[in-house]
């Protein structure tokens, strides 16, 4: 086991691929000269040349069409966007182009395709650069979507990724590229579609993804102080969804509170909480409780973007009205 930052364990997977298989490509903003924005793809321009470490001009929609026409010929592209916030200019190619092609042909073309960058809010940037699209690209069939929350699951989820056949939606949060973690030696992958029960416990589940686990976690840390015991759930994987996982828990628990980022309506949260109260209704002690971001446009204000945000407080607010305590 190894300590490395969570932009490490991104260049490492990409760099194990790219040596084991050379119809891997990096394509995108700086990540060639520049070793990329977050300095994720720092290095990869020595050791695999300007074939495969590619710069692009600010064209989303442009190079993200040339790595689908790629993907379908033979290579395995990866996408780089600087952040997520940019792909909706290429939004045509990722759900209608490279998410049905597979599908629309019959099942002749596979698409090979990573589409990876930074998600979420990152401080103050205000509302068009601090969203989550995670919900949008897991409600579209043909795409598979990660948002990992720690170095050893972005670099095991991401060498899954890029051998995947299929197009791959992966979102890292800019807030998370220093964050350091212990990754192991060696081969190491994680399935696509394997949530991961980071503590068991018996009088609540709180279940989340990407950044927001580390306030569910610091928050499963303080209801312990309280007397609490929270099973804490980090879904990995956003489509395929691990539900068994989830309903399993609330069956021991019998509470709920599930955290995101982004906005209540069509949420995570929401497809949750339908499928629990679907498979597990007659196990519900009381309603799930979901911890989103404000239903409104990210402000610039600091106690703005606080207000709007997940917090610690919210979370064990949200515990304690599952469990019927003040």
């Amino acid at each position: 086991m190894r300590e490395i930052q969570f932009r490490e364990a991104l260049n490492e997977a990409m760099c194990e691929e790219m040596r084991r298989d050379n119809s891997i490509v990096l394509l995108g903003e700086e990540v060639a000269e520049y070793n990329g924005a977050y300095k994720v793809s720092k290095g990869m321009l020595d050791e695999f040349g300007p074939k495969r470490i590619i710069d692009t001009p600010i064209a989303e929609n442009g190079f993200s069409g040339i790595a689908v026409g790629a993907a379908m010929n033979g290579l395995r592209p990866i996408v780089e966007f600087m952040t997520w916030n940019f792909s909706l200019v290429a939004i045509d190619q990722i759900v209608n182009n490279a998410a049905k092609m597979y599908n629309m042909s019959g099942g002749q073309i596979n698409i090979p395709i990573v589409f990876r960058g930074a998600t979420g809010s990152a401080g103050q940037l205000a509302a068009t650069h601090s969203q989550d699209f995670a919900n949008w690209y897991a409600n579209c069939p043909g795409l598979k979507v990660i948002q990992p929350s720690n170095p050893a699951d972005a670099k095991g989820l991401l060498k899954s990724a890029i051998r995947d056949n299929d197009p791959v939606v992966f979102m890292e949060s800019e807030q998370m590229y220093g964050d350091k973690g212990m990754v192991p030696d060696g081969e190491y992958i994680i399935p696509i579609g394997v949530a991961d029960v980071v503590k068991k416990g018996k009088d609540v589940t709180i279940a989340g993804f990407g950044k927001m686990m580390k306030i569910v976690k610091t928050a499963a840390e303080e209801l312990e102080k309280m007397g609490i015991s929270a099973e804490v759930i980090d879904l990995r994987t956003l489509r395929p969804i691990d539900y068994p996982t989830i309903i399993e828990s609330v069956k021991k628990t019998n509470r709920l509170v599930f955290v995101e980022e982004s906005w209540p309506l069509g949420s995570f949260s929401s497809e949750i909480t339908y499928k629990v109260q679907r498979e597990a209704f007659d196990y519900l002690d009381s309603p799930v409780i979901r911890v989103t971001g404000a239903d409104v446009p990210m402000s610039f204000s600091m106690p703005l973007i606080e207000a709007y945000l997940p917090n610690t407080e919210k979370i064990i607010k949200a515990v304690k009205q599952v469990l019927y305590k003040n």
